[in-house]
């Protein structure tokens, strides 16, 4: 359950949130229209994106259908938000794919590039379109949505592992960059989540017994299970708001204590 904590926390700022259909994305959409801000979620298909603002039903959301890993497509949607709501204040890069799960010998070389195009590419070109905007509204939030295995290894998801953690050193010298424009730069990390991405890799992991990879993944975790969109969309608000002023260039940790063994 969503706490009552933070129910402004973004009273008349807009934010732009990219892979904004997918669990993660969809909910901090609604999180962030629920503390006030207006919403521009950008997700690739068209079809997703009409269906994510139905569900919505809010006059405070917008929808763009574009490829993050395009340049024109982020300077088309960045500028369709600070057109149509007067400017940008927040941005959460969520967008984000798993790839295959194979052995690195075995990893298919279009798979690798499509991942890296998406996490990796789709980031740096994120934080390169977003900072002006934010410069301009003198100053903003940039949270990214990256992953534990940005911090350590994982067997089988190479293309994975590689981008995230390639995402939180471009978190690093985004931070440093854009602190004279008061841009603020901050990563989560989030360990297993219950929603596609995670039943996508048990799958692949274990044909047949996607029910055993998962109780091989809580066994794990500190807290012996998986972590909710909702979590992650809270510690999201947190970061865009001012509430965490002083922070920039953090990885915050979302992993049901994984790390912490």
């Amino acid at each position: 359950m969503l706490s009552a904590g933070g129910m402004n926390d973004l009273a008349g700022r807009v934010a732009v949130v990219t892979g904004g259909c997918g669990g993660i994305g969809f909910t901090t959409v609604k999180r962030f229209l629920g503390a006030g801000a207006k919403v521009l979620l950008v997700d690739r298909l068209q079809s997703e994106v009409d269906e994510a603002l139905t569900r919505l039903d809010s006059k405070d959301a917008l929808g763009f259908a574009g490829d993050v890993s395009s340049g024109e497509a982020n300077a088309q949607f960045f500028r369709a938000a600070a057109e149509r709501f007067g400017g940008i204040d927040v941005v959460v890069l969520n967008a984000g794919v798993e790839g295959v799960v194979r052995p690195l010998i075995e990893y298919p070389e279009a798979e690798f590039d499509r991942v890296v195009a998406v996490n990796l590419r789709g980031t740096f070109l994120g934080l390169k379109e977003a900072a002006p905007h934010l410069q301009r509204r003198g100053g903003g939030s940039i949270v990214v949505t990256a992953s534990v295995t940005g911090l350590v290894g994982s067997r089988h998801l190479g293309a994975y592992v590689a981008s995230e953690h390639a995402v939180l050193g471009l978190v690093k010298v985004a931070a440093l960059e854009f602190a004279p424009m008061k841009v603020r730069v901050n990563a989560i990390a989030p360990g297993p989540i219950e929603n596609r991405m995670m039943r996508s890799i048990e799958e692949q992991s274990g044909t047949g017994h996607a029910d055993q990879v998962k109780a091989a993944y809580n066994a794990q975790l500190a807290m012996g299970r998986y972590g909710t969109n909702e979590e992650i969309a809270e510690l999201a608000l947190f970061l865009a708001s001012t509430r965490a002023s002083y922070s920039t260039g953090g990885v915050f940790l979302a992993d049901g204590g994984f790390l912490a063994q």
